[in-house]
Formats: structure tokens, C-alpha cells, sequence
């Protein structure tokens, strides 16, 4: 039974002689039925929710939180390096954020611009130094003060 695709195929029709469709599609549907309650098993694993901080765009571990009216400034740390964010507290509406980190003896790193949901990140080299942060949304602002000391 060799058609023009090759031994063991009919002719034209792309499946190998001898199986039946029907016997493929069950085939098909028992894999399918095997392989899906492993898949859902996994699912949760791989969606597990994580801190509320991590969407933040920082990496490192939550150092401080200060909160104020309209949203709270998030300081992150790391071995190295000091991260910082402005998260507004109701997003949508586009309005002025910024936030601003400094370490001890260095300049400041701003971000500052029109935003819906977060001002930042910005990071600094904080390797054994104090940092101060200050975040602001609209005329509302806080500060951290020297922190990480």
C-alpha cells in the first residue's frame, strides 16, 4: 500500500494505513483526559499569589512603608542596593507623582511625571549607608527620614 507520500501512507490521504480515525481521536481523547488534571494540578502552583509588594517594580525586601492620603512611598532593600516607589492609593486617573531616594553622602534620584498608578522605581547604591526616600501624589507627600542605618 505505497501511494505517492511514501510507504505505509494511502494514497493522498496523509494518514498511515491501517489506523482508523476513530481510533485516533480516541487516542487523542484519553491523552487529553490523562494530561489535564496534571496541568490543573500545577496551575495553582505556578499562580500562587505572592506578597502584595511584588508588583511594586523593586526588587529586594520591604524595608519601610510609609502611608499617606492618597498613597503610600515603599522603600525596598536589597545586599546593595536601595530601591524606592510612590504607589498611588485609588489608580486610574492620571496626576502628578514622584518620588525621590537618596543615599548618604550622594545625590538624589528623582522620578518625577504624570502617572496613573506609580511613580518609579529609582535605586541607589546603599551598601552600608542610610537612605531617605520621599514620595509624593498631587500636594500630598511623605518621607522616610534616614533609614537602613
Amino acid at each position: 500500500m505505497s501511494g505517492p507520500d511514501g510507504p505505509g501512507t494511502a494514497a493522498g490521504s496523509g494518514r498511515v494505513a491501517g489506523r482508523s480515525s476513530a481510533a485516533f481521536r480516541e487516542r487523542r481523547l484519553v491523552v487529553r483526559l490523562l494530561v489535564l488534571p496534571l496541568l490543573a494540578g500545577f496551575v495553582p502552583l505556578l499562580a500562587a499569589p505572592g506578597p502584595a509588594h511584588a508588583a511594586a517594580g523593586c526588587s529586594g525586601r520591604p524595608a519601610k512603608t510609609v502611608e499617606f492620603s492618597t498613597g503610600e512611598l515603599r522603600v525596598y532593600k536589597s545586599r546593595s542596593q536601595a530601591c524606592a516607589v510612590t504607589v498611588a492609593k485609588k489608580p486610574g486617573k492620571r496626576r502628578t507623582m514622584s518620588v525621590t531616594l537618596q543615599a548618604r553622602g550622594g545625590h538624589p534620584v528623582t522620578d518625577k511625571g504624570s502617572y496613573t498608578r506609580m511613580a518609579g522605581p529609582v535605586t541607589v547604591s546603599a551598601l552600608n549607608r542610610c537612605v531617605r526616600a520621599t514620595g509624593a501624589i498631587g500636594k500630598k507627600s511623605a518621607s522616610t527620614g534616614w533609614v537602613l542605618c
